[in-house]
């Protein structure tokens, strides 16, 4: 199943799990979103006027973010004039969780951040230490 969705002014044709970068959005990474439909498809395509009663998208918003700079840069030739100026567009990034029909509320919550991985000294039991004792060991043994 898909749907179109209406956004920051344009419309993006979406499917579930998909990842997607949309106008800038005010909210927190890890926060669900919900975008209004305006047509919805599968066995019985629906087209709404101009959008479909009860339904909608949740997203879960993954990064707040920026393109890269795009830079306008003009110059008339032979009259020492030249502008040179810089351009980055923010947007919002997000993975569409589900497609909700007839008034239907979000059942999936935002995924939890994932917990940060230990390093190998870590893992043994010798805590932060063990890399600044394994370093030291081996300036030793480079003097000798």
């Amino acid at each position: 199943m898909f749907a179109v969705i209406k956004t920051g002014g344009k419309q993006h044709r979406v499917v579930a799990d998909q990842t997607l970068k949309v106008y800038l959005h005010d909210a927190n990474v890890g926060d669900i979103v919900t975008f209004p439909v305006t047509a919805h498809g599968g066995d019985t395509p629906k087209f709404g006027t101009p959008l479909v009663d009860g339904a909608s998208v949740a997203a879960e918003v993954l990064a707040q973010t920026h393109e890269r700079t795009v830079i306008a840069f003009k110059k008339r030739r032979r009259q020492n004039s030249k502008r040179k100026r810089g351009y980055r567009d923010h947007y919002t990034l997000v993975r569409v969780t589900e497609i909700l029909l007839d008034g239907a509320k979000p059942t999936k919550a935002a995924r939890a951040k994932p917990a940060k991985k230990a390093s190998a000294g870590e893992a043994a039991g010798e805590g932060a230490e063990a890399p600044k004792k394994a370093k030291a060991a081996s300036k030793a043994k480079k003097q000798d």
